[in-house]
């Protein structure tokens, strides 16, 4: 039996829908009724971090699980892996970040992250680390202002992120799930080349058929619009990360997609066609996107 935990969010439904038909799959999620897209024969329980009992039930007969934690500087991790140990769980395929190799990262995320690797390797039970880049969707973000003013507004225009495609994170975790030999083992995963805010801009323009304009925030800008979605703690770190990429320290594409899938990774390009919808676009769009030509712009 494999459990998925995080399954109404981006990474989560793309690991239930890869998952190979036939395999015993049973999720974890507080509002059960959200989980949209499992495979036929998937077990829904209702379930929370902090309800041990919860816990207990989503985990009995657990083999493999997978782990997906959001509440930055919360104990859920420590909760969660308490609870596997207990119920005899033998592989934890964790959810981190790639920030966590990064020398020079010491905000509150990346620490929390590197915490709860921790907490998995002295578990007693196997484990697999995914270390994702940034996600693509995060662009998603900038849907509001696109459809408003045809704008997008974000720090540091032509700053450089081997960003990745959700998908390509879920692929990588369902080898995890189902394959042997990732036991004790990080993967970090990128695209397959660095890419700006200002090119991802034009990219989407050209799906668009309009051209977008891009405005670049100072910092005490962007910490007011991000203090609107976060706690401060959780600002500050933001900011920390995109200083970090201004001086290049998530430029470096790994092949990892590649070697773990057979296939190389998405390109920003292909994400934002399959998403343009989100943007205001239609299929017309995404398909002179895919057919037009290339305009200078980096399509893979």
């Amino acid at each position: 039996m494999i459990l998925v935990t995080g399954a109404t969010g981006t990474i989560g439904r793309e690991v239930l829908r890869g998952l190979p038909a036939g395999v015993p799959v049973r999720v974890m999620a507080r509002e059960p009724s959200r989980v949209v897209g499992a495979p036929d024969g998937t077990e829904t329980v209702a379930g929370d971090y902090t309800d041990p009992g919860s816990l207990e039930r989503a985990l009995r007969g657990v083999r493999r699980a997978f782990v997906l934690t959001s509440r930055v500087g919360g104990d859920d991790d420590a909760r969660f892996v308490r609870a596997a140990r207990s119920a005899g769980v033998r592989h934890l395929v964790k959810l981190s970040a790639a920030a966590v190799a990064d020398g020079g990262a010491h905000d509150l995320i990346t620490r929390w992250h590197r915490a709860n690797e921790e907490l998995l390797r002295g578990s007693g039970m196997e484990w697999t680390v995914l270390r994702p880049r940034a996600f693509m969707s995060n662009t998603l973000s900038w849907a509001a202002s696109i459809g408003s003013d045809r704008v997008v507004r974000t720090l540091y225009g032509h700053s450089v992120n081997v960003c990745v495609d959700p998908r390509d994170v879920a692929a990588a975790a369902v080898c995890a799930l189902t394959e042997d030999g990732h036991e004790g083992r990080v993967h970090t995963l990128t695209g397959p080349e660095p890419i700006s805010a200002v090119e991802q801009t034009a990219q989407l323009g050209r799906l668009l058929g309009a051209p977008l304009r891009f405005q670049e925030l100072s910092p005490e800008q962007a910490r007011a619009a991000l203090s609107r979605r976060h706690p401060s703690s959780v600002v500050e770190a933001l900011l920390e990360g995109a200083e970090r990429q201004r001086a290049g320290a998530k430029a470096r594409a790994e092949d990892t997609v590649l070697r773990l899938t057979g296939r190389p990774a998405r390109t920003f390009l292909t994400w934002a066609r399959d998403h343009i919808t989100a943007f205001g676009g239609g299929p017309d769009a995404a398909g002179a996107g895919r057919h037009g030509p290339s305009g200078g712009l980096r399509a893979g």
